[in-house]
């Protein structure tokens, strides 16, 4: 009994200490964006994943309208091209 401690002690932890610090963490992140992006609204100032920068205009299932520059072009993603809102101050 004790070898089999030994043997495949230390792999167990490994596996439980990998866990912790990167596939949960990573699945808190990811949860974090998709719940961000159920939750786009119209008026929402975004950044897409390419760097482009707007005004949601209209939000359909999984597609996204948004107005960009100054002669308000508006351009069609996907959601999940969606990057982060832009948080207003108030």
């Amino acid at each position: 009994m004790e070898q089999f401690i030994q043997s495949f002690g230390l792999p167990i932890i490994l596996l439980v200490v990998f866990y912790f610090l990167i596939i949960a963490p990573q699945k808190k992140k990811e949860k974090k964006i998709r719940e961000m992006r159920a939750a786009l609204k119209e008026g929402d100032q975004i950044v897409t994943i390419g760097g482009i920068m707007g005004k949601i205009v209209s939000v359909k299932e999984d597609v996204v309208t948004v107005e960009v520059g100054s002669d308000k072009v508006k351009l069609k993603f996907a959601k999940w091209a969606v990057g982060s809102v832009i948080e207003k101050d108030e």
